[in-house]
């Protein structure tokens, strides 16, 4: 990705083969906010910007497999916390400025960046590239995009199955699902979680880039309400630590712009959601597909919550009650202090992992 966002500074200024020294011309030209079905001023561009909250969300969905990894960590109250902090630069880095060059060498409206019309691989970085008139090296962006998704369906393949692994020990999923080989490996989760990736070959009648939006609808969606799920939890963790007296900067990692953060993001989450289809509503524009796509994940997980809470008949723990010790001196006796770095590659991987 760091290869990738210095050859687009190296196109912008024109270093391509055309040598088109490109700045901010697609900034005012067709400009970074287009209308949205021609709806004019600006609530057409509010609209275009809204329309891609979802995918923008799809991008960001994954940064919290941190510390769902935490329970297989070693030594996981120093090592969680720092990669928890790394997760900011990855954002700011791979995200934030990645999309900033993108926004430079890729005109908005490039008839590739429509999936509807196009593949899947319609990668902007690979459309600056054909654009600047590089030959062979689109193929290679390709091949590195490729090991990129199959790294990112690895990790979601691990989360999936331990979210599984967890449902099922806590009585919340089949007991079938707590089956694990004698390394301690829970194969059959693993194995029925890997079953979905067989719906991919729906991309042979219907096309790649329609069924990538869909796949990355119900997938931003879902993840959305993960993470409002999340800040629901932290929330009541808060009122708990708060509750008992609980100083929160003793804990090995607090956010100091919590419990605000967290307000702020279960409301922003609930409209991203209510409103991630809004296009379908316009007159002539309904598609059936993108509405089951972006509203059954977000109807289907207060449904599920009450139906168990119906059935388990478990009432909301009181914040005075909550249990903050079991099992705590168990983590702090499993703590230790790593050995420093003995060389610049030891300490090299250290500031990098």
């Amino acid at each position: 990705m760091i290869g990738l966002i210095i050859l687009g500074i190296i196109l912008d200024l024109g270093g391509g083969p055309n040598h088109d020294r490109i700045g901010f011309r697609y900034w005012i030209d067709p400009g970074p906010f287009v209308q949205r079905y021609d709806i004019p001023g600006d609530l057409g561009r509010f609209l275009g910007w809204w329309s891609v909250m979802t995918q923008a969300a799809f991008s960001f969905i994954g940064t919290e497999i941190v510390a769902i990894a935490a329970g297989e960590a070693k030594n996981p109250r120093r090592n969680v916390p720092r990669a928890i902090k790394r997760v900011y630069i990855r954002i700011l880095l791979f995200y934030v400025l990645g999309t900033f060059i993108i926004g430079l060498i890729v005109p908005s409206n490039h008839p590739s960046l429509d999936l509807t019309n196009h593949d899947a691989a319609a990668s902007p970085f690979v459309i600056a590239i054909k654009t600047a008139g590089i030959k062979g090296l689109p193929s290679l962006i390709n091949a590195c995009l490729l090991s990129s998704a199959w790294s990112a369906a690895s990790s979601d393949l691990y989360t999936s199955s331990r979210a599984l692994y967890g449902l099922a020990l806590s009585g919340q999923a089949p007991k079938v699902f707590i089956k694990t080989s004698k390394s301690g490996l829970p194969w059959v989760s693993v194995a029925f979680s890997s079953a979905f990736a067989f719906l991919a070959y729906m991309g042979i009648n219907e096309g790649a880039g329609t069924v990538f939006g869909w796949f990355s609808d119900m997938t931003a969606i879902a993840g959305l309400m993960t993470w409002w799920g999340i800040c629901f939890t932290y929330t009541r963790f808060y009122k708990g630590l708060k509750s008992q007296g609980i100083d929160r900067s003793k804990l090995p990692y607090a956010s100091k712009l919590n419990p605000y953060a967290a307000y702020y993001a279960l409301v922003s989450i609930l409209i991203i959601c209510l409103f991630s289809a809004w296009d379908v509503f316009l007159k002539g524009k309904w598609n059936t597909a993108r509405f089951v796509t972006n509203y059954l994940p977000f109807a289907l997980f207060p449904i599920l919550y009450f139906i168990a809470r119906y059935f388990n008949k478990t009432p909301l723990v009181k914040p005075s009650e909550m249990d903050f010790q079991t099992g705590l001196a168990e983590i702090e006796a499993a703590t230790y202090d790593e050995p420093p770095p003995r060389n610049i590659v030891e300490k090299f991987w250290s500031k990098l992992i």
